[in-house]
C-alpha cells in the first residue's frame, strides 16, 4: 500500500493529526493557527515555560556557555553547568546520582535496553507511555504486558519468570488517564521478586510531594535499592530534557551503556543553568502547586454535570490530567472543533494513542490558569452537550 493510501485510510478513520502553528510562547493564551485561544493542551503544569527567571537565567547563560555543546559528552566534554544539574537533580529527588538526557522519550529508550538484554525479563503496565513501550522493545528481553494498574497479574507473571534478571516499568502518573501508580505497593512487589522498578514520572516532578519532588516522595519514597526515577524537564519544570536518578552504581552503568546518551549531541549548557533556576522555582512553588489543585477540583465539580447528560465519562483523576472520554472518534474531533469554534483549544485523543472506543479530549491545567478561564471552559463544553 503506498503512503498516500495509508494516509487516506487515517483520514478516513479520523486519525489523521494535525501540528497547528503556536506564533506566540506557550501559556494559558496562545495565537494558533492565526487565531486567538485559551489553550488547554499544554504540559506546563507550574507555568514555568515563559517564567521571567528562566528567561534571564538562559539569557545570561548564553553568552558564557554559546548555544550548543558540539558534540556527545564523552567527545566534547562534560560541561559544568550540566555536571551541576545532575548533582542538584540527584539532591533534589534524595538519590546519589541522576543522569542528565535530551528528552523523556531519549531517556526511556536508553534506559530500559541498558537495564534489561537477552535473557532478561520486563514486566510493563499496558498504558505506559510510548517509550517505555520502545524501550522493551529495544532491550531483546522478554516483554510482559499485565492489565493497567493490575498488581494480581503483575505478581503472577513474576512468581512465572525464570529471567536473569527482572525490570518492572511504569509511569507514576499515566499522561492519558491522569490516574496514580501504587508505587509503594509495585515497590514492595518488586523487592518480594528481586526487580527493579523504573518509575516514569514525567507528569508527576514539580508537581507532586514535597516540594514538588514527585511521585515517589509523594509516598515517602526516594529513588534508592530497588527503584529507579526517571523525570522529565520539558513539562512542570519548563525547559527541556529528562533525568534517571538512582543509586551511584547503577547510574554509573547507565553511564557506560545507555546509547541515548552516549551517542548523542550533549545538551547545551545554557539550557543546564536554566534549568538549575528551573528546580528553585519548583522547590518554592506551593503556592502554585496549591492554585493547580484548586484549578482540577473546580473543573471537576463543573464538568461532572456536563458530562452526565452528554453521556460523556469523566475518570477519577487528581493531577492536572483531565480526560473526557466521549467515545468514537469523529465524535471526539466534532467536540474539539466545536470547541476551537469557541477560541478554546483541548487536544482530540485518538487510538493509538487511547484503545479503540476511548477517544477523548485530554484537559490539561496548569497553574498559570485562573479561575474565569476553567469556568470558560466549562461554559464552553455544556453549550456543546446541550
Amino acid at each position: 500500500m503506498s503512503f498516500a493510501a495509508r494516509l487516506a485510510g487515517l483520514k478516513a478513520q479520523g486519525l489523521l493529526r494535525r501540528r497547528r502553528l503556536a506564533e506566540t510562547p506557550c501559556g494559558p493564551e496562545m495565537l494558533i493557527d492565526g487565531h486567538r485561544i485559551l489553550s488547554f493542551a499544554s504540559n506546563d503544569y507550574l507555568g514555568l515555560a515563559a517564567h521571567p527567571d528562566l528567561i534571564a537565567a538562559l539569557r545570561d547563560a548564553l553568552p558564557v556557555w554559546g548555544a550548543g555543546a558540539g558534540a556527545s559528552e564523552f567527545l566534547g566534554g562534560h560541561f559544568a553547568p550540566n555536571r551541576d544539574l545532575e548533582t542538584k537533580l540527584a539532591a533534589f529527588v534524595g538519590a546519589e546520582k541522576a543522569l542528565h538526557f535530551a528528552s523523556g522519550f531519549m531517556a526511556n529508550t536508553g534506559i530500559v535496553p541498558a537495564l534489561a538484554e537477552r535473557g532478561d525479563a520486563i514486566f510493563s503496565d499496558k498504558l505506559n507511555h510510548a517509550s517505555l513501550i520502545d524501550g522493551a522493545r529495544l532491550s531483546y528481553a522478554s516483554h510482559h504486558r499485565y492489565p493497567h494498574l493490575d498488581l494480581n497479574t503483575l505478581a503472577a507473571q513474576l512468581a512465572a519468570s525464570r529471567a536473569t534478571r527482572r525490570l518492572i516499568v511504569t509511569d507514576a502518573v499515566f499522561s492519558m488517564d491522569g490516574d496514580i501508580a501504587p508505587l509503594p505497593e509495585l515497590l514492595a512487589l518488586a523487592k518480594r521478586s528481586d526487580a527493579l522498578l523504573l518509575v516514569d514520572d514525567a507528569h508527576g516532578f514539580g508537581v507532586f510531594g514535597p516540594q514538588g519532588r514527585g511521585s515517589a516522595a509523594h509516598f515517602g519514597l526516594r529513588p534508592s535499592g530497588n527503584l529507579l526515577i526517571m523525570g522529565t524537564l520539558g513539562k512542570a519544570a519548563g525547559v527541556s530534557g529528562a533525568f534517571v536518578a538512582g543509586d551511584a552504581e547503577i547510574i554509573d552503568w547507565l553511564e557506560q551503556s545507555a546509547r541515548t546518551a552516549i551517542y548523542t549531541t550533549g545538551v547545551p549548557p545554557a539550557l543546564a543553568v536554566a534549568l538549575q533556576k528551573s528546580l528553585q522555582l519548583i522547590a518554592i512553588g506551593d503556592d502554585r502547586r496549591q492554585h493547580l489543585q484548586s484549578l482540577i477540583s473546580r473543573l471537576r465539580a463543573g464538568l461532572a454535570p456536563v458530562c452526565a447528560h452528554a453521556g460523556w465519562r469523566l475518570p477519577e483523576s487528581r493531577t492536572a490530567i483531565q480526560p473526557v472520554i466521549i467515545g468514537e472518534n469523529d465524535a471526539t474531533l466534532t467536540v474539539a472543533d466545536a470547541l476551537l469554534a469557541r477560541g478554546i483549544w483541548s487536544p482530540a485523543i485518538r487510538p493509538p494513542t487511547v484503545p479503540a472506543g476511548q477517544a477523548r479530549l485530554r484537559i490539561s491545567l496548569s497553574a498559570s490558569h485562573s479561575e474565569a478561564q476553567v469556568d470558560r471552559l466549562i461554559a464552553a463544553l455544556s453549550g456543546i452537550a446541550s
